[in-house]
């Protein structure tokens, strides 16, 4: 039977490079996301069992991530209803240092289906394609955990990684952490993108407890207020995600990128450029 890749969060930042490297290659793609049919969400189990049919590698990564109250029993559904429609690999993007991500790691691991899981600590991208994006178009970033050296990981690379454990069987069973090569402060990285975009743009370390008092003064779901403040002290202050790996180079065979040049990269397709405003 050919090869049918269901991509979860196929619009988003990893499961979108996925997909478009996944077509380049001539394999057949479907993506799962609300805007597909048939549609996918991890709110409405309803049509699960549909999603699945007759696909034999699916990619999973959880909205809006694996360590919110709920993930654990929605992971457990869909990794059954993969069983039974005959699955035969699941790559799971986790959480690097997150004790939530790791149970739902143990489902994939106990299903006996094939599998490889890749832990992950901070993108790249959530400075060009998330929350941090609009603090550096502001020209100002302020942030907790200000002196946490992080190896922010290229979402390009994850993508690129993910496709080569689905294609090659040598990497079933294995879980493998990927960082950058390189770790950066808050302050580093705000630097880094001022002078890729030549722009002025401020840092400002603030408490933990001053960033969540802000989220909650913007009115933003507690569940959100929970889910940042969670990543910042639980993943960030975790001393083990300041360590570097080279399981990148050793699954790709190039070096994995570099922040600075990510940042080099967007900068030079203007995805930082300010926008003016008409006269």
């Amino acid at each position: 039977m050919k090869n049918q890749f269901l991509i979860l969060g196929g619009t988003g930042k990893t499961g979108s490079r996925i997909a478009k490297r996944l077509q380049e290659r001539g394999e057949t793609v479907r993506l799962g996301s609300r805007r597909a049919t048939p549609s996918f969400s991890w709110e409405d189990s309803s049509n699960w069992a549909e999603v699945v049919k007759d696909i034999t590698h699916l990619y999973i990564t959880y909205q809006p991530d694996l360590a919110v109250p709920g993930a654990y029993q929605a992971v457990s559904e869909l990794v059954a209803q993969a069983k039974k429609a005959g699955v035969k690999k699941i790559v799971l993007l986790s959480g690097k240092g997150e004790t939530e991500a790791q149970r739902c790691e143990g489902i994939v691991k106990k299903s006996g289906i094939d599998y490889t899981i890749i832990q992950c600590n901070w993108f790249s991208q959530n400075w060009s394609e998330s929350f941090l994006m609009e603090p550096v178009l502001e020209g100002h970033v302020a942030l907790p955990m200000s002196d946490s050296k992080i190896p922010f990981v290229d979402a390009e690379d994850i993508a690129d990684v993910a496709v080569a454990v689905f294609l090659n069987p040598k990497h079933n069973g294995h879980t493998y952490e990927l960082t950058g090569p390189k770790g950066y402060t808050f302050k580093e990285a705000v630097a880094t993108i001022a002078t890729a975009t030549g722009r002025d743009i401020g840092f400002t370390p603030v408490s933990m407890e001053a960033y969540k008092g802000v989220m909650q003064e913007m009115g933003l779901p507690e569940t959100y207020v929970w889910l940042i403040t969670y990543l910042f002290t639980e993943v960030i202050g975790n001393p083990d995600n300041s360590i570097i790996t080279k399981d990148i180079e050793n699954i790709i065979g190039r070096p994995a990128k570099d922040f600075k040049q990510y940042a080099d990269e967007l900068a030079a397709t203007g995805g930082w450029d300010v926008p003016t405003t008409a006269v």
